[in-house]
């Protein structure tokens, strides 16, 4: 495995990291928390797109660069870094796109997936239900079969993008033990969505979203009736991808805040760099925020050979988001009292950190898959 970048990539990042440093981390800040409305995100990710988010990997007849999953990760990771809420869009977009190319008919790719990419439009994809977490095989939204029409009732939650979605893949039960997904348009068929307020992370959109009665054409469904949990695990694999480097994002800012403050602010006589226990956190975060992007490296590239990866899929997003965790702390603690206010980032990266964990499986989670691959005894039902 070479995961040197090339020029072309190379290229990309840099005018990438320009574009973020000049013109969307101050708008951003101007902004400020709160929710971002869907015109102001969507003029920012569309502009993202022209350095690759969400368009890299896919070919040039959807629009895309024609590239690979690994330069939409280093495209992600540069974004996360600035702002997660601005990232977090796009990573769904990518992702659900990249489920409608696997699995969707034709007629259904032509129609959605240029447009996703392009980000005119915003995708959902609905799994977790108020008492369906981890164990995505309980879902309860149901679709019931009516002549060539599916009949969807249920209640989706924690849906990224919901409020900006114009297409929701909804995960249903269609029979006894049987997850279909079935792709509903809002203009076309329409369905309510509500924000949920959070910790951190309000500026992009987690939501609620609530079925009832909602009439979807079976040419709307979405890969074999009854694969929707093996479609599930394997967007999983690029989501988890993702998500470990979402927290490679957040902890190499906060590394890089701490460098600097580190490097500005005195104690005893000398700059606190210099004291050993500021260095040993430095050094820490550093080695295993390398750690954390190069085990998700190899994870993204075993997905684009192929080959299973579900536990290394599960290694970096433990690794990576658990990181993200222990260095904004450290990151807090080395700025010490200034660290808990809001003159400075690292306050919002700690809290953007503590989410990074629980997406797309926990790290609880992420281990019983680890072991299971290990030991081949299965934790899950």
């Amino acid at each position: 495995m070479n995961f040197q970048r090339s020029e072309e990539q190379q290229m990309i990042i840099e005018n990438l990291r320009k574009f973020l440093d000049n013109e969307i981390e101050p708008a951003f800040r101007e902004h400020g928390e709160g929710f971002i409305p869907r015109e102001k995100m969507q003029g920012w990710v569309q502009a993202l797109t022209e350095f690759g988010m969400t368009k890299a990997p896919f070919g040039e007849e959807w629009g895309g660069f024609g590239m690979d999953w690994l330069t939409h990760l280093m495209v992600f990771e540069e974004v996360a870094y600035t702002s997660l809420d601005i990232a977090i869009p796009g990573f769904i977009n990518a992702c659900g796109a990249e489920l409608l190319r696997r699995t969707a008919s034709e007629e259904i790719q032509q129609k959605y997936i240029p447009d996703i990419l392009a980000c005119n439009k915003f995708i959902a994809i609905g799994i977790s239900e108020p008492d369906v977490g981890s164990d995505v095989a309980a879902v309860k939204t149901r679709a019931v079969l009516e002549g060539d029409h599916w009949v969807i009732n249920g209640e989706k939650t924690w849906i990224t993008n919901g409020e900006y979605a114009d297409v929701f893949i909804c995960t249903c039960l269609t029979g006894e033990g049987e997850l279909t997904h079935i792709l509903v348009d809002r203009e076309e068929h329409g369905f309510e969505t509500v924000g949920i307020p959070k910790m951190a992370l309000n500026g992009q959109s987690t939501s609620q979203v609530f079925l009832s009665d909602v009439r979807v054409p079976v040419s709307n469904t979405i890969g074999e009736r009854g694969q929707g949990l093996k479609n599930t695990l394997k967007i999983f694999e690029y989501a988890r991808c993702h998500m470990s480097m979402w927290g490679v994002g957040v902890a190499r800012r906060a590394m890089d805040e701490s460098i600097k403050y580190s490097q500005e602010r005195k104690q005893h006589g000398k700059l606190i760099a210099g004291h050993q226990l500021i260095a040993d956190k430095i050094a820490t975060m550093a080695t295993k925020i390398d750690a954390a992007r190069l085990l998700t490296y190899r994870a993204i590239d075993m997905v684009e050979r192929g080959a299973r990866a579900d536990k290394e899929c599960a290694m970096a997003k433990w690794f990576g988001t658990e990181i993200a965790v222990t260095a904004a702390r450290d990151a807090v603690e080395i700025h010490g009292g200034n660290g808990v206010t809001k003159e400075f980032i690292v306050e919002r990266l700690a809290r953007e950190a503590i989410v990074s964990p629980i997406p797309d499986g926990t790290t609880e989670i992420q281990k019983l898959i680890i072991s299971r691959a290990l030991t081949g005894e299965q934790a899950f039902r």
